[in-house]
């Protein structure tokens, strides 16, 4: 594809996720991209850095193309990204080109707001805090809470790429034999630094194409993901559920940990998820792994209450802590969805717990960096529940520094993870 080619596909991609503004932007882009097979790996690549480079700056574009008197249309805002990185008002005028495979020209109006955008430059100390920060109003209250005067460097590292973690599988490999094979492939990973099955590449490479991950010798696992199933401490011969285990990637690594013996129960209330982990479960080669549904009047939970040496609760989020992946999270979160999200995850700590026995263990993680999902949350249930106590994770697996506390806080800045949250919390003997 032409340069002018790639500008015009982005701009039309860009314009599907304002189509539908509530729908993740990968899940967009990837049916974008599935409708126009003839687009190359290369075209899709670069195509892909512009759309996420719009994605990254959403609020500062939108702000600065309002003071320059434009509207914000997908067009304008991929022109004011090319004068950000540094091209002229006729560089970008000299893209926005006629043809079949083209942008188009720019009209007057648009032409008038990118002469004043490349005029007008704005400092960076001179927008507003959230803006700078690329979050919506509301929610600059609730990171400031969280991480003080460290907010403004916890979220310039929300704002970077991540990088592409992959969890070894130890049913079919070890990590040296696992880098061995994917070397062959080209690919060239580092360990990662705190979980022991990690390796970690530098940017989004084709894995899913490489032979170590079709014989399932890796799995893609952010670190931080990885470390909550260390949290867990799940050891073989024990009965485990996965309470939202959704498409099962923290499943497989709990069987991992179990050695494939003993039984896993992975439940998820959207049965797409669930079918989604049959083909990952069989590529890893993990066969202790019963899948269930919940349903509207299940009594499955009711006959097992009280049955599980350890229950996983991956609640459902914010995704503050995945932003360096989906970027348009940030804007899509709303006020009230987190006020939802806070309600629904203390339902189903209330429900999950049931179902763990006397001296058994719980942990509940969210990918979320807001302390009303993590720390608050478990907070409120302890006074629900004074039947639980948080206690240390007994697990090898974790590092030191992770062990010393029954609670722990992942971050980009910190810890060059997605931002997670992860509690151990045990059910008192009779």
């Amino acid at each position: 594809m032409t340069p002018s080619a790639r500008l015009a596909a982005a701009i039309d991609l860009l314009a599907e996720m304002d189509a539908a503004p509530r729908r993740p932007a990968d899940a967009t882009a990837n049916s974008f991209f599935r409708e126009r097979r003839y687009i190359g790996g290369g075209d899709r690549r670069a195509i892909s850095a512009i759309v996420w480079d719009v994605l990254r700056h959403w609020r500062r574009t939108e702000w600065w193309i309002a003071q320059a008197g434009g509207d914000a249309t997908p067009r304008l805002r991929v022109a004011a990204r090319q004068i950000a990185g540094g091209m002229t008002a006729g560089d970008v005028a000299q893209a926005f080109v006629e043809g079949r495979f083209a942008p188009g020209a720019l009209d007057r109006d648009e032409r008038h707001t990118v002469d004043v955008l490349a005029r007008d430059i704005p400092d960076e100390q001179t927008l507003p805090r959230a803006v700078r920060l690329e979050i919506p109003d509301w929610l600059l209250p609730h990171l400031e809470a969280t991480f003080g005067e460290h907010v403004e460097e916890e979220l310039a590292a929300m704002s970077g790429e991540a990088s592409l973690d992959l969890r070894i599988n130890t049913l079919r490999t070890d990590r040296a034999a696992a880098c061995k094979a994917l070397a062959r492939d080209g690919l060239h990973p580092e360990p990662t630094a705190l979980s022991p099955w990690g390796l970690r590449l530098p940017s989004r490479l084709p894995v899913t194409s490489s032979v170590a991950f079709r014989d399932g010798l890796v799995e893609i696992q952010d670190e931080g993901s990885q470390l909550v199933v260390a949290m867990l401490g799940a050891a073989p011969e024990m009965r485990v559920l996965d309470y939202c285990a959704g498409a099962g990637g923290k499943t497989l690594a709990i069987a991992m940990t179990m050695q494939n013996r003993g039984h896993i129960v992975a439940c998820d209330v959207s049965a797409p998820r669930l079918d989604g982990a049959v083909k990952r479960l069989r590529r890893a080669g993990v066969h202790n792994v019963e899948r269930h549904l919940f349903i509207a009047g299940d009594k499955w939970a009711k006959r097992r209450a009280g049955s599980f040496d350890r229950v996983l609760v991956d609640a459902p989020c914010s995704g503050t802590g995945t932003w360096r992946r989906n970027p348009d999270a940030r804007v899509r979160l709303r006020e009230t969805d987190l006020s939802e999200l806070v309600v629904k995850q203390a339902e189903i700590l209330d429900r999950a717990s049931a179902l763990v026995r006397p001296g058994g263990r719980m942990v509940y993680a969210t990918c979320s960096i807001l302390d009303a999902e993590n720390r608050s949350q478990i907070t409120a249930f302890l006074e629900r529940h004074p039947e639980f106590e948080a206690v240390l994770p007994e697990s090898e697996e974790l590092p030191e520094t992770l062990r010393g506390a029954p609670m722990f806080s992942l971050t980009p800045a910190v810890n060059g993870t997605d931002g997670f949250f992860a509690a151990v919390l045990k059910k008192k003997e009779a």
